[in-house]
């Protein structure tokens, strides 16, 4: 719908009976039948993504946001109603909820084509649910704006404040090195999570809310309130009223989906220390616009943009803390010499204009000053090498600093299976030098790119006090762990990439310093053994799995499906000078 051209309402995506008179009249009288009125039926139509399941306690909150928005739509004269779509959670999608988050985005973008909706509100919080719902609202085209479902509340264990899921994390990790019991790990286990809503530190669920605010896709100050506070319910009423209002203006999400906006949501996720995945992620939104990630200008970027949140795994404190000093906002003011600041947002007013109208700052310890950073450069470093040619990234902010610059000897496993039948195995020739590699686990090996990057270390070097090791998968970790860990590394060992070549007692290279990733094998011996590997176990040959198998693009390109990237090329993010549609550093930095 054009600027002016007013409200579709329920005549909009009419059924194609070959008469649109027709069409129309058989809707209203079915929809009638729930109970509307003529004058209801008349209204701008927003349309509300329900991601409610009783498998996704992440948005346990569903109910209440909804009516929320319903009032918010109804206060400013729309018609709300809401519809359904595929919900995803962590820790309830077998194999991984990565796999299903291309499925959720052809939902999303399917129910928006085909609903006669002029506006929708985008509600989801788990870690693939946001990502999944900005692609498909970006190749659907309509005006959208995102709502999370916040995160949770933080939890108390024997006077330790708690929560998920990085302090699962260290637990569990206590409890494989036997420093704490069965009975203390039962206990920990039903105070980690305090409530209904994604996890209360820097994974991937709160990247990717942090990181739609800074798009402009959600309204400001609304990425960091939890899940079941009053200041969340009274950011969905609000996002209802402006629904109504994006839908009279035309403002789709085109508009607000722009290079300068993806570079300022690059810039709060290095800045926030913010999951790895939310890199794959902002490639694949941003591919669905047509727009390809550069990885090295990224890693200049990061360079350039120090971490400023003290917030777990990085730092120590929480979402709720976040939220308390300032939220996105006040990181955004922190951050503004750095940023694209006439970037359009989803209030109709530019990014500058929204940090014109922000509180004033107040004392707080969570986010911090570019002269007292939480770590001096941006959180994601990218890496290259003969073991990673189109790149590998680690996060840097997280990781053992001793171990940044590590030569040690692969030990390796051939996928999840193998990594469990030997991790624990006190035959298992391993030391706390050397690296441990975990192949066939990338977006077609797995499929669907696990979170299993993060690999335990061996239970018999965890008994000894062992708490970091240089990792390296073609896998992904949770935003939620810490750790040494090099992950994404393209091509994947399924599709023939270097790390298939890798043998155990081979030296493997880590230098994040001078940004290498290498394999010191000749690279004789490396075609020889190319020469000898076995031809790759047959592709599925039906259903999803095959679809995706068949489909799924790499990590730097956001691990989406290649027939779901826009037609139309409009080049690389960052641009070429990160630095260039930003404020003058000179009244800013």
């Amino acid at each position: 719908m054009m600027e002016g051209s007013g409200p579709l309402g329920l005549r909009g995506n009419l059924t194609n009976y070959g008469d649109a008179g027709f069409a129309l009249f058989l809707r209203k009288a079915f929809i009638k039948g729930s109970g509307y009125t003529d004058d209801a039926l008349d209204r701008t139509v927003v349309g509300i993504v329900d991601t409610g399941s009783g498998f996704n306690p992440c948005h346990g909150n569903m109910p209440q946001l909804i009516e929320a928005v319903k009032r918010g739509v109804m206060l400013a004269g729309g018609l709300p109603v809401e519809f359904p779509t595929i919900s995803l959670h962590e820790a309830f999608s077998q194999p991984t909820s990565m796999y299903l988050r291309n499925l959720m985005s052809m939902d999303t973008e399917e129910m928006i084509r085909a609903l006669p909706v002029d506006a929708v509100v985008l509600i989801g919080g788990c870690d693939k649910t946001v990502p999944a719902q900005l692609m498909g609202a970006a190749s659907a085209g309509k005006p959208a704006i995102q709502l999370v479902t916040g995160s949770m509340l933080t939890g108390s264990h024997r006077g330790v404040r708690v929560g998920a899921c990085t302090d699962c994390r260290a637990f569990w990790g206590r409890h494989r090195a036997e420093e704490i019991d069965d009975e203390e790990i039962n206990e920990v286990n039903g105070h980690l999570v305090g409530s209904v809503g994604t996890c209360s530190v820097a994974g991937t669920a709160s990247t990717m809310a942090c990181v739609a605010e800074a798009l402009g896709v959600s309204l400001p100050g609304s990425a960091t309130p939890p899940a079941v506070t009053a200041d969340r319910t009274r950011y969905a009423e609000m996002t209802g009223t402006r629904a109504v209002e994006m839908a009279h203006e035309g403002l789709t999400v085109d508009r607000i989906l722009t290079r300068g906006a993806f570079e300022n949501a690059f810039r709060v996720l290095l800045a926030l220390g913010g999951s790895t995945n939310g890199l794959v992620h902002l490639a694949a939104v941003a591919g669905r616009l047509g727009y390809s990630l550069d990885l090295d200008r990224f890693d200049t970027m990061s360079r350039q943009t120090p971490v400023l949140v003290d917030l777990k795994p990085t730092g120590d404190h929480y979402m709720e803390d976040l939220h308390h000093a300032g939220g996105v906002p006040r990181l955004l003011a922190e951050l503004r010499g750095l940023l694209n600041t006439e970037e359009l947002t989803v209030t109709g007013r530019t990014l500058g204009e929204e940090l014109d109208r922000a509180p004033e700052p107040f004392p707080q310890k969570v986010i911090r000053t570019h002269s007292t950073p939480v770590h001096p450069v941006g959180g994601i470093a990218v890496l290259r090498g003969n073991l990673a040619p189109n790149g590998a990234i680690i996060k840097q902010a997280a990781a053992d600093p001793e171990l940044m610059e590590h030569r040690g000897r692969a030990v390796v496993f051939e996928g999840t299976e193998d990594l469990a039948l030997r991790i624990d195995s006190e035959e298992l020739h391993v030391t706390p030098e050397d690296v441990l590699v975990l192949r066939g686990i990338g977006p077609i090996g797995a499929p669907g790119m696990p979170e299993s990057g993060y690999i335990p270390i061996p239970k018999k070097l965890a008994r000894q006090g062992v708490k970091d090791m240089v990792r390296v998968s073609d896998g992904r970790m949770s935003g939620t762990a810490s750790g040494t860990v090099v992950l994404h590394v393209s091509p994947e060992s399924a599709v023939g990439g270097p790390l298939s070549l890798v043998r155990d007692g081979d030296t493997i290279r880590l230098s994040v310093r001078e940004r290498l990733f290498q394999l010191e094998v000749s690279e004789e011996e490396l075609a020889a053994r190319a020469e000898a590997t076995s031809t790759p176990p047959p592709r599925p040959g039906r259903g999803y799995h095959k679809l995706y198998v068949d489909n799924v693009n790499q990590a730097e390109e956001g691990c989406d499906f290649t027939f779901l990237r826009s037609e139309t090329d409009r080049g690389q993010v960052p641009a070429a000078s990160t630095d260039s549609g930003a404020e003058g550093r000179t009244n800013h930095a």
